[in-house]
């Protein structure tokens, strides 16, 4: 019996890896965070299998349903939305497991900060504008920053931001950033990426709380800086004519 903690993606049912496809379709329990995991996913579980919502359980009655599955032989496909490294409070339900002697497996999933990016259709990184993304959010109830981890640390490396679970911190955010990006530095904030009820506000940092006023309070991704509105970046090296590479070797030389 296995506990397979499997990254559910951004929300579309497609967007799983076939590995977390096939477990899924593999386990006869299934416990997902009916929250932010949409219920089309649970399309692929097998017929007959049990599905539990997990977003109103504790920690101890999430256990207590895999250890009732242990005792039973039956492995668990333990979905969360987005990908299983980071915010997805996988860490303290393994340490668990593994004190019970549960065996457990990870399977990766898309995160929600990469289907974002495809929805606009953007690259994080472009040469000579930004060549790092950092992924992080502003302190809220479930979780404090530690020290050292703040918006205006990370904004002095004039990185892209992911910044996620802080929509209601928006002023904040705003705020704390203008100072290291300036006013007219592109924001996109994006609600339910690859969901049906997707929604896009691009915007800058001046403008993007009059943009977003009417937009909802959760589940929204915010991304700021300047690769969100590229215009004369150079091109990288790697198909640039003369550049020597390991599959196109001695271009450069003459």
């Amino acid at each position: 019996m296995t506990v397979h903690f499997i990254g559910a993606g951004p929300g579309a049912p497609d967007l799983l890896t076939l590995r977390g496809r096939d477990l899924i379709a593999a386990c006869p329990v299934c416990l997902y965070a009916g929250s932010l995991v949409p219920e089309a996913v649970l399309a692929h579980c097998p017929p007959g299998a049990k599905i539990v919502n997990t977003a109103p359980m504790t920690l101890d009655e999430i256990m207590a349903e895999i250890s009732d599955a242990h005792a039973k032989g039956q492995d668990v496909a333990r979905l969360h939305s987005g990908d299983l490294s980071v915010w997805s409070a996988m860490g303290e339900q393994v340490r668990r497991l593994r004190e019970l002697g549960i065996p457990v497996s990870v399977t990766p999933g898309v995160p929600s900060f990469a289907a974002a990016a495809a929805v606009l259709e953007s690259e994080l990184t472009l040469p000579g504008v930004a060549q790092s993304v950092i992924l992080t959010r502003t302190p809220g109830r479930a979780s404090a920053m530690p020290d050292g981890e703040s918006l205006t640390a990370f904004a002095a490396t004039g990185a892209t931001l992911a910044i996620h679970l802080s929509i209601h911190n928006l002023a904040k955010v705003v705020a704390d950033l203008t100072p290291h990006y300036g006013s007219d530095c592109p924001v996109a904030i994006v609600w339910r990426a690859s969901w049906p009820e997707q929604r896009i506000v691009r915007a800058t940092l001046a403008t993007i709380e009059e943009a977003a006023a009417d937009g909802p309070e959760r589940t929204a991704l915010i991304l700021v800086g300047r690769v969100l509105a590229p215009s004369g970046f150079a091109e990288s090296r790697l198909y640039a004519e003369g550049y020597d590479r390991r599959y196109r070797p001695g271009n450069s030389l003459t």
